[in-house]
């Protein structure tokens, strides 16, 4: 008896096992093949008239792979089987997504192994991409919409696109959609194929605000930053206190600006908290003397 309970139990971690590889080989596929963008510069000789254009969500990004829905690194979305049981059994490229300026509260429900049921019907799928190696975006685009509509599932949207012929539309139209809260904007160059890794195939356009803030102490640095400055610690004029530790030379590590100081620094929004997002170091501002 214990030797057959010892050969089933071989049984079942082989089966295990076996079954393991196809996912981890997926996994590998995903993250090693996934398509990212490079950053869109305003004064760059890209034809914008070029590119199709969509809002950049604010969410978590989501590959369905035809039975699983997996990060960027390959690993596994926890979503409910409601969620995933309209995907067809086709790769889609998305973002999970709540709405604007909720990144925080969407990774609370998405990072849980045991999902929520009623919390995950605030997520939507934002399906970007049909990912294929040889149809040019354009017409994945149109690919994925009438894929979408026929799904006809309340939670997965298609992602719009559209055309702009000037840096100074695309501009307005950046300006526009983050004074209402978008973080910023993606370009799929229109005739581009599916391809790995990052390129200007792809490039995404984000603001950036600048604030100031009084510099109230100095924090050390480990490793390379060993003896010199590590972060400034600031109050901004909201007297919400947090650090910096990105944006410095190191000249400027050897030599940082002074407690008591006010430096500009730039950043990306806002947490729940208050606390400035991807806050980093632009400058000290310097005073003008009196004649």
């Amino acid at each position: 008896m214990q030797r057959l309970a010892r050969s089933y139990l071989l049984y079942l971690t082989i089966m295990c096992f076996t079954a393991l590889i196809p996912n981890a080989a997926v996994a590998l596929q995903v993250s090693t093949q996934t398509q990212l963008a490079n950053v869109y510069e305003e004064n760059a000789a890209i034809p914008v008239s070029n590119y199709l254009v969509s809002e950049k969500y604010d969410g978590i990004r989501a590959i369905w792979t035809g039975k699983h829905l997996l990060t960027r690194q390959g690993n596994r979305i926890y979503a409910p089987k409601w969620f995933t049981a309209p995907l067809p059994d086709v790769w889609l490229d998305g973002e999970l997504w709540t709405s604007r300026q909720n990144f925080e509260a969407l990774s609370a429900i998405v990072r849980t192994h045991i999902p929520e049921q009623e919390r995950w019907r605030e997520v939507n799928y934002m399906v970007f991409d049909m990912p294929d190696t040889e149809l040019p975006f354009a017409q994945r685009y149109k690919n994925y919409s009438s894929l979408i509509e026929q799904i006809n599932a309340e939670h997965i949207k298609p992602v719009k696109q559209q055309r702009f012929h000037s840096n100074h539309e695309l501009s307005k139209h950046l300006q526009a959609m983050v004074e209402n809260g978008a973080e910023g904007l993606m370009l799929h160059l229109a005739t581009a194929p599916h391809q790995s890794g990052r390129s200007d195939a792809l490039l995404k356009l984000k603001p950036y605000f600048d604030d100031e803030a009084e510099v109230i102490a100095h924090l050390p640095g480990k490793g390379k930053y060993t003896g010199m400055l590590g972060a400034l610690r600031v109050r901004n004029q909201q007297g919400i206190e947090f650090s910096i530790g990105t944006g410095f030379t190191d000249a400027e590590r050897t030599n940082p600006p002074p407690v008591g100081s006010i430096i500009t620094y730039k950043y990306h929004g806002y947490t729940n908290n208050g606390v400035p997002r991807f806050a980093s170091f632009l400058r000290i501002r310097e005073e003008l003397e009196d004649e």
